[in-house]
């Protein structure tokens, strides 16, 4: 019934925004950040290395939750190297609910102020397979663990009263059109795709984002969330050969430079023109309207809870 109802609330014009944003540029931004603190989540390959990169030029002060000690380490020296800013890492692994809640008592006693907050780790999964904490790979990682990491950090951050907080979501959250499976999380009962996986990770997260919205609400506080355009990244490289041969034949031939991304994620987290902007989903830099499943306000409450009982934070 679901299915049906929200395929009836479907708009050929939202479709066909999605498609012409796809095409465009994000707006830029030519100010700097200096004096500013960024969280930047996998920030050691694709989106988040330029990222991290970009906002680093601009001089803003670095702290990276990275999976990979190796990597992570040599992004630090190239940053501080290259730019001079201040860089901490954080080796914190989002598969891990008591590694997320970790890195949030990390962050909770750092004595700089939170800035910006660009939540990027991510995976793709095209085989069903589980977290030590029992949970889908792909909702762990892409939904519970910034849940769980906003969650924690949301006192501090309405109390500093200045952080931007954007999700790296995705235009994929379309193509989960029965919603976020919350009475079948596991996939038991429904077929596994990772399409359907990611889409359904990323709607929860907008849901969920709802929520976030108006805990913030009367204060400085924004969080939004973003689709990162078609880019060449790294993500789903764990995946069979099949896979891979997809992504290289059909998905990254007409992909675009992470560069594309980050641009968009720096005119989000710092161009006046979004102060006090909260709760909406860009496609780069165009808001648009997400698919009806992700903004169906009688699933924000069961998302949430069920997010919450996920994460041990009930």
């Amino acid at each position: 019934m679901g299915l049906f109802r929200y395929l009836l609330q479907y708009r050929v014009r939202d479709m066909a925004d999605f498609l012409r944003n796809e095409k465009k540029d994000p707006r830029d931004f030519d100010g700097d950040l200096r004096g500013k603190t960024a969280l930047i989540t996998g920030a050691t390959s694709g989106i988040g290395l330029e990222t991290a990169r970009l906002f680093a030029s601009r001089g803003a002060g670095l702290i990276l939750v990275n999976r990979n000690p190796e990597r992570s380490a040599a992004l630090e020296a190239e940053l501080a190297g290259v730019y001079g800013v201040g860089v901490r890492a954080l080796i914190r692994d989002f598969a891990s609910l008591a590694s997320v809640r970790a890195c949030a008592r990390e962050l909770l006693s750092l004595q700089d102020p939170l800035d910006i907050l660009v939540l990027n780790a991510g995976v793709y999964h095209t085989r069903r397979s589980f977290t030590a904490d029992g949970i889908e790979t792909v909702f762990q990682v892409n939904h519970l663990g910034s849940f769980a990491l906003t969650y924690l950090l949301r006192e501090r951050l309405r109390r500093e009263n200045r952080a931007r907080i954007i999700y790296v979501n995705s235009e994929g959250h379309r193509f989960a059109l029965a919603g976020a499976h919350l009475d079948d999380l596991e996939w038991r009962r429904h077929r596994y795709t990772g399409l359907k996986s990611y889409g359904a990770a990323k709607t929860a997260q907008l849901l969920t984002m709802r929520k976030f919205a108006d805990y913030f609400a009367g204060s400085a506080v924004t969080v939004n969330a973003m689709h990162p355009g078609n880019v060449r990244t790294r993500i789903g490289e764990n995946n069979g050969r099949l896979y891979r041969w997809f992504k290289r034949t059909f998905v990254l031939a007409s992909a675009r430079e992470p560069e594309v991304s980050a641009r968009a994620l720096l005119f989000l987290a710092a161009s006046e023109e979004l102060a006090g902007v909260s709760g909406a989903f860009f496609n780069l830099t165009s808001a648009e309207r997400p698919a009806p499943h992700g903004i169906d306000g009688s699933r924000v409450e069961a998302t949430w809870a069920k997010s919450l009982e996920l994460c041990g934070l009930t």
